[in-house]
């Protein structure tokens, strides 16, 4: 009964940490992680989860990132990379450079560094999409830049984390051999996707194939999620998600990346099984898909998903010495990466992008947040491989605590600025650069 009790405790702080997420606009995961160090701390759980506790843990990444993958329009996704890739790829450069650096500088460790990196790259676009809305702006350009960007940045970094992980945890060696044969698997894998993407999956499809063997078309996702008329699409689509989640295991990478691959390529389509279908039809078949998607939401981020943050939370021990110990090197990574994240992406925004300098500084802002895959890869690299040494996790920890306390507080103060409501200009060389939006009204 034990892990019962334990349930119990950790929905009860997943309660209580929505309840305090909203008033401070703060992202949940900050307060699953935090009730989890404190009730670790007091002796209500254990410091060693109980194999029950674990295995839904893990079950809860992967929903989460499903439900990720899931909500992103892949539509959408393709067509603002032309204008958002310099963001995505600088704007993940820098931070991984800038942690990169400070560990290095810290402990010399070149594994240490590599998976510190990774964890401070993905940016949390969750987090700033609630803080924009919270002011009114979730449907600026700035917005869709910054969601852009952090989807190809997500994506971006899920394909590292596949690729460097096992030479971090030391699965692979840091030799020409290591690093080709995970790069093989990587692209393997990756081609995998693609194949399920482009013939597996879908219907309609102008591939010639489809052509020849019109009777492939009988067996795409469409017709397994229309299995009893649809009424178990949120089984087949979880099922889906499992399965690939376990390919990428077989592939040696983490479960998440499959999950959140998974989520990318299951369509809204796919929920439609009458090619020419009426109004009403087509409304009930759109329903089906929202229904499935709000299933899926409430299972990853309400009462399954939260228990690997808490989960995690558990890791973390009052220890003073390590607290104080750590402070030069959270202010370093902290200052580091902030500088290095709001330079980047906001100079990315506005030479690739062709953001004026106001959107381009919000996306700045609005790609300092670090939450779900930063803690998937510090799970990875603290709990399952010993790679994160306790004062290395520490420092991660709030390091992303500060990054992504400053979001809100850095959007609310540009938000006039951005509105045109204030002025504000450079000088460089003589010459004013006015930097605030030049229009009362936004753009």
């Amino acid at each position: 009964m034990h892990d019962m009790y334990y349930l119990a405790i950790i929905w009860g702080g997943v309660v209580i940490s929505y309840s305090l997420s909203g008033p401070t606009k703060l992202t949940p995961v900050l307060f699953f992680l935090a009730f989890g160090s404190l009730m670790v701390n007091l002796g209500i759980l254990p410091h060693e989860s109980t194999e029950f506790i674990r295995g839904f843990a893990e079950i809860g990444i992967i929903l989460i990132m499903f439900a990720l993958g899931f909500e992103e329009d892949t539509s959408k996704f393709i067509k603002g990379i032309k204008r958002s890739w310099g963001i995505a790829l600088f704007g993940a450069l820098a931070p991984f450079a800038a942690a990169y650096s400070v560990v290095m500088f810290y402990w010399g460790e070149p594994r240490l560094a590599i998976i510190c990196g990774l964890a401070m790259t993905a940016t949390a676009v969750s987090l700033t999409m609630v803080s924009l809305k919270s002011e009114g702006l979730q449907n600026s350009s700035a917005a869709t830049g910054i969601m852009t960007s952090a989807i190809l940045d997500d994506v971006a970094s899920l394909a590292a984390v596949a690729i460097l992980i096992p030479m971090a945890t030391g699965e692979a060696e840091l030799t020409l051999i290591g690093v080709s044969a995970i790069l093989i698997k990587a692209v393997l894998f990756f081609a995998v996707i693609t194949l399920f993407e482009l013939i597996i999956f879908p219907h309609d499809s102008n591939l010639a194939i489809f052509r020849v063997y019109p009777s492939l078309k009988k067996f795409g996702m469409r017709g397994f999620i229309r299995i009893s008329n649809g009424e178990h699409a949120t089984l087949v689509v979880l099922l889906t998600a499992l399965l690939i989640s376990l390919l990428s295991y077989q592939f040696g990478f983490h479960p998440a990346v499959g999950a959140y691959m998974a989520g990318l390529i299951i369509k809204q389509e796919y929920f439609r099984f009458h090619p020419h279908p009426e109004s009403d039809v087509s409304d009930k078949e759109d329903m089906n898909y929202h229904e499935t998607k709000k299933i899926v939401d409430n299972v990853a981020f309400s009462w399954i998903g939260p228990v690997f943050f808490v989960e995690l939370g558990t890791k973390i021990t009052f220890d003073m010495d390590i607290l104080v110990s750590v402070v030069p090197h959270v202010i370093t990574l902290t200052l580091g990466i902030l500088v290095a994240q709001i330079i980047s992406a906001t100079i990315s925004a506005r030479f690739t992008g062709n953001f004026q300098w106001h959107e381009s500084i919000m996306i700045g802002f609005g790609m300092l947040g670090r939450a779900e895959l930063a803690f998937v890869v510090m799970d990875i690299g603290y709990v399952q491989n010993n790679v994160i040494t306790t004062e290395a996790f520490y420092t991660l920890m709030a390091t992303a605590f500060f990054l992504n306390v400053s979001v809100p507080v850095l959007i609310k103060w540009w938000k006039p600025y951005f509105t045109g409501e204030k002025h504000m200009a450079l000088s460089l060389a003589g010459k004013e650069i006015c930097i605030s939006n030049e229009s009362v009204e936004e753009d």
